[in-house]
């Protein structure tokens, strides 16, 4: 494998169903041995994006490329990927056990010592038939096959929304420890976008099918504020300035803004008798995606 080959490289991706369009011209790279997060809201096209870097899906334009190379029946890349998704079905009469005895057949990384730990760590019933499992067992089988399977490029779609919270801290702690000792490229779609946000060192957001956000999780990390007053001095703040979202209750008035402030702007805002206080990574997200008129320009606008 060329490690200055990009594990994942899409350009121009495009998924049309009928007259819906899921993707419309995405395009980003990531690199080997990298924790991403794909946000976005319910539609946006995350699932299908997963699914075209997992060769089930074909692009109506555009290009999808793992390890350098089209996913679609191509068995040395499918080999090297792991897809833990909450809508995995497992044969008839399969119990939780078969699942993970089978595994090493899929995986060529399988650990199954970490395997044993993991059922251990979430209490996972393994002689009891995958269809008969919790919801939250169900989840903690796809975890424990995500970890364990140890695949260089591992994708989770939502598989952990079933886990209680203890259980999603687990599941966080673990992956994270895992991934110093066994770098590899991991991209996680959630909704649980602050449970998550530590964990993450690069975040992707589409929204109605387009990439909107392509961007380090540092740079995200503090990039916002959150300035709240009378709505005549906030606005006055605001002028000339990336505003992201805007609350109004009477006479008082709260804007996101975007770009980092200066000494000068918190003297500024203090003296208009403003607060000011930071946005947390999720609020951030959901003010990008709630804007009535998303802007072209916006990614290097927040980032700046």
């Amino acid at each position: 494998m060329n490690t200055q080959t990009p594990v994942i490289q899409v350009d121009g991706l495009s998924r049309t169903y009928r007259d819906v369009a899921a993707l419309k011209d995405v395009s980003f790279t990531l690199e080997p041995n990298i924790i991403c997060g794909l946000l976005g809201r319910n539609g946006a096209g995350k699932t299908t994006l997963m699914r075209m870097l997992t060769g089930q899906d074909f692009p109506s334009a555009g290009s999808a490329r793992v390890f350098g190379q089209d996913p679609v029946e191509n068995s040395a890349v499918l080999q090297q990927m792991c897809f833990i998704s909450e809508s995995t079905r497992y044969p008839e009469g399969f119990q939780a056990r078969h699942v993970l005895t089978g595994a090493p057949w899929f995986y060529a990384n399988w650990d199954a010592a970490f395997a044993d730990e993991l059922v251990g760590k979430f209490r996972l019933p393994l002689k009891r038939e995958v269809r008969k499992l919790s919801r939250g067992q169900q989840s903690a089988l796809g975890v424990i096959v995500g970890l364990a399977g140890r695949a260089p490029v591992t994708i989770f779609d939502e598989p952990y929304l079933g886990l209680d919270a203890v259980a999603r801290h687990t599941f966080y702690d673990t992956l994270l420890a895992d991934y110093a000792e066994q770098p590899r490229t991991i991209l996680l779609s959630t909704h649980l976008i602050d449970e998550v946000s530590n964990l993450l060192e690069h975040v992707l957001v589409l929204d109605e099918g387009r990439l909107l956000l392509d961007q380090s999780a540092d740079s995200l990390r503090g990039s916002a504020s959150a300035v709240a007053g009378r709505a005549g001095d906030v606005d006055s703040f605001a002028e000339g300035r990336q505003v992201l979202h805007r609350d109004t209750l009477g006479g008082l008035a709260t804007v996101t803004i975007s770009g980092r402030l200066t000494s000068a702007d918190r003297v500024a805002a203090a003296a208009a008798n403003l607060e000011i206080a930071p946005v947390s990574f999720q609020q951030l997200i959901v003010d990008l995606t709630t804007q009535s008129t998303p802007q072209p320009s916006l990614a290097s606008v927040v980032y700046e």
